[in-house]
């Protein structure tokens, strides 16, 4: 009776040891397996289309976030333009449109009565050009946006060299023209080894 309760007992042993290394070694495979799993390219295309959607994004995506700052500001200054422009535009316009029918017809601002009729024609003529430039910027900005995301995208795993060179020697150069020899200095930047650079 006790060595049927020995034999058990290591069996039940031996199956505790067997399960707790199966579990063990299954444990130490996952992280193998996320090492070996290749890792994803930055995609430029990415970018493009976050910073399209949404401008900042792809920046953010690019993890250059002291850029995000930057867009908005410049899109909150365009955005300021249009709104001054825009409303300076309408009260010229609003004036210089004007046509008193008696003498009861109130005029819609006081550039009605600050300014001649020339005077409003430009400044009209003038708002609406700034109004129309102001949306042009804006739309340059976007543009300049997404081509900046895409291109630090492109440039995300590109690694610098620490060990760039500055070579100072002095050169002789010939002039065929007048058969003299010139001396000057020849300069050259680059990383020893790569390309012909000593």
């Amino acid at each position: 009776m006790f060595h049927a309760r020995v034999k058990k007992t290591r069996i039940i042993f031996l199956f505790i040891i067997l399960l707790f290394s199966s579990l063990t070694q299954g444990q130490t495979q996952v992280p193998v397996d996320i090492q070996n799993k290749e890792k994803e390219p930055h995609s430029p295309h990415k970018a493009s289309i976050y910073s399209f959607i949404l401008p900042g994004l792809g920046q953010a995506y690019n993890k250059k976030y002291w850029k995000i700052p930057i867009v908005y500001a410049g899109f909150g200054f365009l955005t300021y333009m249009i709104i001054s422009n825009n409303k300076e535009y309408k009260l010229y316009k609003a004036a210089y449109d004007f046509t008193p029918v008696d003498e009861n017809d109130i005029p819609p601002n006081i550039y009605y009565e600050q300014y001649s009729s020339t005077q409003l024609k430009e400044g009209k003529d003038y708002y609406r050009r700034n109004l129309e430039l102001s949306y042009i910027l804006t739309g340059f900005w976007y543009l300049i946006n997404v081509i900046d995301a895409s291109v630090d995208a492109h440039l995300f795993d590109f690694k610098v060299s620490q060990d760039l060179t500055l070579k100072v020697e002095p050169q002789f150069y010939h002039q065929p023209i007048n058969n003299k020899t010139i001396p000057g200095i020849r300069v050259q930047i680059g990383i020893p080894g790569v390309f012909g650079f000593k």
